[in-house]
């Protein structure tokens, strides 16, 4: 119908035009289709359809590499991708050696196609390794960092690294490096022992000259998960990602941890530290904060324990969870090199309905702080079935500045101990402080009650709550006794004001003695 109006006689002279593009236009080569979270969730939804394959093709040379060879092997600056486009973000990548052994594919999208950045040895100074570049030809990336000017102009900073399994980390402003995220957790803490998924292969978006986000895909996989991922970058003064998932299972699994965050508590206020360590707390995270449906908010205090310890809190719904650093002060640390104050926390806004479920909090024991033994993430009741899909999204918030808590008052900080007493009656002390706007704004003369609790396995002694005169705050002061020293005892605490709660929920966890 088209063409025939364009050809009648009366209607020629009017569409010359016309008929010029469409000519054009069959000339010119087709544009390259658009890539999506559809297209990785295809290919998600094929791998779960087909046995899994454990990929590798690492030479002898970067088998056995030490820590110290590996952080050897520098990716050249000058050699970023996107540098001299005159965009704000570059892209930096990783080689492969030392625990990182499997390549990650990664690939630009851009409006004339999807097209693979490929591995070059000559963008790495391979330093005192004595590895021969002119073998490396045919590797892959272990993975890859974006750069953005998030604390000056004149030099792009790293805000998002992805490296290792399905592990990334992110920074907002004047944020040194802590606790990670991972894509997808399987089997934490069971005795049949924890799969570790990962990235197999990345899509990166190439931004517009003028974009402040940019936007990247990944496929994930693993022996019984596979699963399709967009994540929207946003960096910042607190640096967002919005995350988009879709997973499907191979197998049954007996956790499918959804948004598990994963962080390090060698020893803090909660808990004595180690006779010859000069500094007063070590730790990226020290607590496990919780926002539920009806209003209420849990803080948990992090614990180095001396044997596994998992505990949940069940919810349908939840609006927020996170692990995080409250502790702000150089002084609790006393680390110049770690600067461990400077370590972001990170919270997860679940969007949408994620259902019946638990958030559950894994502690492990660790000897120090070289390894991370925290973890915390969301567990469906309803599990998919192998082949069906099960979508969820959330956005990840790395925060300093800007911490989520409540608006009326929370925890700022644990101690155990009772200070001096005469004669020892083997009963535990605990200091909890509280601040916020709540307290803030009481008057001098108001009766604040501490409600508190202990489980079967503990008796309480001694309760007071009284005014904090140095910060302003409020200070519950708790003496308990033990009934079973193999088990644990657990303890809830908060400030209430004539009916008016006035704080969020202390949630502690006494370990096994």
């Amino acid at each position: 119908m088209i063409f025939t109006a364009l050809f009648h006689p009366g209607c020629l002279r009017h569409a010359a035009p016309a008929l010029a593009v469409a000519l054009l236009c069959l000339l010119l080569p087709a544009p390259a289709p658009a890539f999506d979270f559809n297209d990785v969730a295809q290919r998600a939804r094929e791998l779960a359809a087909s046995p899994f394959k454990k990929g590798g093709n690492l030479p002898r040379e970067l088998q056995n590499l030490t820590y110290d060879q590996f952080r050897d092997i520098r990716f050249r600056p000058e050699k970023a991708h996107w540098s001299g486009a005159h965009l704000n973000f570059e892209l930096a990548f990783f080689h492969q050696g030392w625990f990182y052994q499997e390549p990650v594919k990664i690939n630009e999208v851009s409006p004339s196609g999807v097209r693979e950045i490929r591995f070059d040895p000559d963008a790495f100074d391979y330093g005192a390794s004595r590895i021969d570049p002119r073998k490396m030809q045919g590797l892959g990336f272990a993975g890859f960092r974006v750069h953005y000017p998030i604390n000056t102009q004149k030099y792009k900073d790293e805000v998002l690294v992805f490296l290792g399994a399905s592990y990334f980390r992110g920074l907002g402003k004047g944020q040194v490096y802590g606790l990670s995220a991972r894509g997808l957790a399987v089997d934490t803490g069971l005795p049949s022992g924890e799969e570790f998924p990962r990235f197999v292969e990345f899509w990166i978006e190439r931004p517009s000259a003028s974009a402040r986000e940019l936007t990247i895909y990944g496929l994930l996989d693993s022996r019984r998960a596979t699963g399709a991922y967009r994540f929207v970058l946003k960096p910042g003064v607190e640096t967002a990602l919005d995350i988009q998932a879709r997973l499907y299972l191979r197998d049954k699994v007996g956790k499918l941890a959804i948004a598990p965050l994963t962080s390090m508590f060698s020893f803090g206020t909660s808990q004595q530290r180690p006779g010859d360590d000069y500094r007063p707390e070590v730790h990226d995270s020290d607590g496990l904060s919780i926002r539920f449906q009806n209003g209420e908010w849990i803080w948990r205090p992090l614990t180095n324990p001396k044997r596994l310890l998992v505990t949940s809190f069940a919810t349908i719904d939840p609006v927020g969870f996170g692990l995080m650093q409250r502790d702000r002060r150089f002084s609790s640390f006393e680390d110049l090199e770690a600067r461990y104050e400077l370590r972001p926390s990170a919270w997860v806004e679940p969007k949408g309905r994620w259902g019946a479920g638990r958030i559950e909090l894994v502690q492990i024991p660790a000897p120090d702080e070289t390894n991370d033994n925290i973890v915390a993430y969301w567990l469906p009741d309803n599990v998919p079935s192998p082949k069906e899909a099960i979508d969820f999204e959330y956005r990840l918030l790395w925060q300093r500045e800007t911490e989520i808590r409540p608006t009326t008052s929370w925890v700022t900080q644990t101690r155990r101990g009772r200070g001096y007493v005469q004669k020892s009656d083997n009963s535990i002390g605990y200091i909890i402080d509280f601040d916020g706007p709540a307290l803030r704004k009481l008057k001098p003369d108001a009766k604040v009650e501490a409600v508190v609790s202990v489980d079967a396995n503990g008796q309480l002694l001694e309760r007071i709550a009284h005014r904090n005169d140095v910060t302003g705050g409020w200070r519950v002061m708790l003496r308990l006794r033990r009934t079973d020293e193999s088990k644990p005892v657990e303890l809830r605490a908060h400030l209430r004001s004539e009916n008016n709660v006035l704080s969020e929920t202390w949630s502690h966890i006494l370990p096994p003695n």
